[in-house]
């Protein structure tokens, strides 16, 4: 059954909306006048990334577990709820497991039921610490299934196997975008992700912490770049399904990263080197290929833009 449209206004709901990348979402959705209902358990969530829409008559707010079944009417689901950086992961990772794989099992059948077309917000991370680089997505990814990492790594895995199993069984509209490391205003100062906590280190005069010996490389998108490309996948044609990579294919050393903070901010904070957590990536970089012949998109921001922005937010909020 196709869900009942009004208009030509489009009603999207947003998992894990009031999050940093969902309420940047959401922003985008309704500067283009959809009706959005966000819905976040507010774990790692905070109503004060989506404070200056609580007011707007095209915005709602519905504080719920993507665990728990859902029934709302709705033409398009993005699917983003999940801890995404392993301090909140692994905060409770049986929960993040049931998150990835009973919230898109609950998220599917809305979608089923309500003819919604349905996007997966996935992660790089479905690659593992991979043998392939850079990575693409015909990589099936090098990933250890019973480390500390694994509730997110395999819990997205599986979401995307949930997704592709429904667009083949029940002919489901599905979207499914794997998410390289993204970075920009509204990220949380204490998730534990590398760029968060070396502009926090870099602001306090704090050491920097770099685990491992700094040789370790990541590729850095800014969240407007991903905003886009999320936009772009959704409104796609139903044959493209992905999954498709969107991030930024420039590659950085932890070590270059925190000397580049260390310069913006102008900060006297010195390097300190820690043990290297079990599973981390040594290496991590995106191919767009996928992305740039299908959806015509790739990253605008350049990675010093894109920190000083992002210093900026943190510097108010410090």
């Amino acid at each position: 059954m196709m869900a009942r449209q009004y208009g030509a206004r489009k009603r999207v709901m947003v998992t894990g909306g009031a999050g940093f990348l969902g309420s940047h979402l959401i922003d985008r959705l309704i500067e283009r006048g959809d009706e959005v209902l966000c819905l976040d358990n507010l774990f790692t969530g905070t109503k004060q990334n989506i404070a200056h829409l609580l007011g707007h008559e095209r915005f709602e707010f519905m504080r719920h577990d993507v665990t728990i079944p859902l029934y709302v009417e709705i033409d398009e689901i993005y699917n983003l709820a999940c801890p995404a950086s392993p301090v909140h992961y692994q905060h409770d990772p049986v929960a993040t497991t049931k998150t990835s794989v009973h919230g898109a099992i609950n998220m599917l059948g809305l979608a089923k039921r309500t003819g919604a077309k349905i996007f997966q917000a996935s992660t790089s991370e479905v690659y593992g610490d991979p043998i392939v680089h850079p990575q693409r997505e015909d990589y099936w990814g090098h990933v250890n299934p019973i480390g500390p990492r694994s509730c997110y790594d395999e819990g997205k895995r599986c979401a995307e196997t949930l997704f592709f199993d429904y667009h083949r069984q029940h002919d489901l509209r599905i979207k499914v975008v794997r998410i390289f490391n993204t970075y920009g205003p509204r990220m949380h100062p204490s998730d534990g992700r590398v760029v968060s906590n070396f502009i926090v280190a870099a602001l306090k005069g704090e050491p920097i912490p770099i685990y491992g010996d700094g040789s370790q490389t990541r590729s850095f998108c800014y969240v407007d770049d991903l905003i886009d490309g999320f936009l772009r996948l959704m409104d796609s044609g139903d044959d493209v399904t992905g999954p498709i990579n969107i991030g930024n294919p420039g590659e950085f050393s932890m070590r270059e990263l925190a000397e580049k903070v260390i310069a913006i901010t102008g900060s006297k904070s010195e390097i300190t080197y820690l043990p290297l957590p079990q599973d981390d990536p040594k290496q991590r970089r995106p191919d767009i290929t996928l992305a740039q012949n299908v959806l015509g998109w790739q990253p605008t921001v350049a990675l010093d833009q894109g920190l000083e922005r992002t210093i900026a937010y943190f510097a108010k909020m410090i």
